[in-house]
């Protein structure tokens, strides 16, 4: 990914021959290049890999005619100041088995995760240094309340993976985007809570849109003309957020991978302060994952096998390319199971909320149908016979229809006097119903 310059001190100097473009990351061809960071000498360069994992460190890189990638300064506040974490050089990374074992070495000392999530984790942030492999990815996220360890693990976490920037919720949008759009990399969100603000729903277009790769967020910029103009952002990229309650936005919430914090009282082991050597170690691991994309980035392909079966196609798409990582078959199992149950626990939700209540009754009001068509009324009975004692009294037939019509983009009419929902748009709510768990009754 080029870079474009949004700043005057991002060395943006120009010859009348070449361009020189300040850059983050680029996959040029079979050559790829990522910005370094030296801490203790406060250099930037370009790392750069031609041939399946060699590499050099470089300030200019030529890769069309009149296009030189340079480094970005190391002045940049981004980077002088932590926000945007980089790797200092590439380091041999060893076998993929032992890199993952080291990885959640050092998470386990430092955070206190479920097995299987701490499992997880680690295979999300070796994924996350190549993620732009692939065409979609998911979110990882941790729920619970204060004081539970979701800052923690986010912090411990988030200092392994591709470039991540630091930021909150009570953080202002229109930096988030240009960092996303510039610097590419991770998003760690702490405290990303969403009530209903326009700030947050700008929020939740970057979460909704940054899952496939291709879909950026039009917004209208000013230029340096002062000229409105619309400008597409990339939001593509791997997050990690932290919440204290889920979303109520059901497409959003199965874009995550999600451990429940505070369920347990935390192991004595970890320290209640990250000791200065854990940024020592997190450098260490990030130079080793830098010499893992430039190795592996080539070879990584989506596992066709790697799909999970009784589940609906979204969460195959979001699952897929991080399952695609695992090797052991057996762990490969053991997430499978884990967000089968979760699946399962959101279809049961479905089926018991008012709109699942209505889908039911309509259901099997068609599968008794004579006529092909679903009355109003009919449906209004059924389900009040099964809910009624949960709404304190009987609904009506216009709510019934309301929901029929807002909920399902269900038509209806009226046929001898009575508002149908016509036999046309029984296939419509089977559809529907497979995805909530409802059977259509034969």
């Amino acid at each position: 990914m080029a870079t474009r310059t949004y700043r005057a001190d991002m060395n943006n100097s120009k010859t009348d021959k070449d361009m020189r473009v300040p850059t983050v990351s680029r996959v040029a061809g079979d050559t790829l290049v990522e910005l370094v960071y030296d801490p203790d000498k406060r250099t930037t360069a370009l790392a750069v890999s031609r041939f399946g994992g060699l590499w050099n460190i470089e300030q200019e890189v030529k890769v069309a005619a009149a296009e030189i990638l340079v480094p970005y300064s190391p002045k940049n506040n981004l980077i002088a100041s932590g926000c945007v974490l980089l790797p200092s050089k590439p380091v041999d990374y060893g076998r993929k088995h032992e890199l993952l074992a080291d990885i959640r070495t050092f998470l386990h000392r430092y955070v206190d995760l479920s097995p299987l999530f701490e499992q997880l984790a680690a295979y999300y942030v070796l994924f996350t240094w190549i993620h732009d492999a692939f065409g979609e990815l998911p979110y990882l996220r941790f729920l619970g309340d204060y004081g539970t360890g979701k800052t923690r693990a986010l912090m411990a976490i988030g200092s392994l993976c591709y470039k991540p920037f630091f930021a909150s919720g009570a953080s202002t949008v229109s930096p988030i985007f240009h960092i996303l759009d510039n610097f590419g990399g991770t998003l760690i969100l702490d405290e990303a809570d969403m009530p209903f603000s326009d700030a947050k729903a700008e929020l939740v277009k970057i979460l909704n849109n940054g899952t496939t790769k291709g879909m950026p967020v039009l917004r209208t910029i000013q230029n340096r003309h002062k000229e409105f103009s619309p400008y597409a952002f990339k939001v593509f990229g791997p997050k990690l957020m932290a919440a204290r309650e889920p979303f109520q936005d059901r497409a959003l919430e199965s874009r995550f991978f999600t451990e429940e914090t505070g369920t347990r009282p935390v192991r004595e082991d970890i320290p209640v302060l990250l000791p200065p050597a854990m940024k020592e170690e997190a450098l260490e691991l990030r130079n080793r994952l830098l010499h893992f994309r430039f190795v592996e980035f080539f070879n990584i392909k989506t596992d066709s096998a790697a799909l999970i079966e009784g589940v609906e196609s979204r969460l195959n798409q979001i699952a897929q390319p991080l399952l695609s990582l695992v090797d052991d078959l057996a762990l490969r199992g053991d997430i499978e199971a884990m967000l089968r149950a979760e699946y399962e626990d959101a279809q049961r939700e479905r089926r018991d909320s008012a709109a699942g209540g209505v889908l039911a009754a309509a259901l099997a009001v068609f599968s008794d149908s004579t006529n092909g068509n679903a009355p109003i009324r009919d449906i209004a009975e059924r389900f009040n016979a099964e809910h009624c004692a949960d709404y304190g009294g009987p609904v009506r037939n216009q709510w019934i229809g309301y929901m029929l019509r807002t909920r399902f983009s269900v038509k209806t009419h009226k046929s001898n006097g009575n508002y149908v929902v016509p036999a046309s748009e029984r296939q419509k709510l089977e559809a529907i119903g497979r995805r909530y768990g409802i059977a259509s009754a034969k």
